[in-house]
């Protein structure tokens, strides 16, 4: 597997600041943050999965937990609320969707 936490967190990031338009600056420290975090959970995702070491419904569980996480850390924004912070989440994930699916090997976003 050869998935990059570094250009995971980066297309993560851009996908990001897209979708918050004129919050980014704002939030630009915590979702950059955020990014990273999101990007290594998925790279160990891909390898646990590799190795037999957790099933596709484990690996859900992580990146939904991840997912939460890196929501409510948006969210507590002054002015960010649910709906911006789920659209910023599900972008970023779009983005890097068939690099993560194809690299680990079934459909986990």
């Amino acid at each position: 597997m050869s998935l990059d936490a570094v250009k995971l967190g980066k297309d993560i990031v851009a996908a990001l600041s897209g979708s918050l338009g004129d919050k980014w600056p704002d939030v630009k420290d915590y979702a950059e943050s955020e990014a990273k975090k999101l990007a290594q959970t998925l790279v160990m995702i891909g390898t646990l999965r590799a190795a037999g070491k957790i099933n596709d419904e484990q690996a859900a569980l992580h990146l939904e937990m991840q997912k939460n996480a890196s929501r409510m850390v948006l969210m507590t924004i002054e002015g960010l609320g649910v709906l911006a912070a789920e659209a910023a989440i599900n972008a970023a994930l779009g983005v890097i969707k068939d690099t993560v699916n194809k690299e680990i090997g079934f459909i986990l976003l």
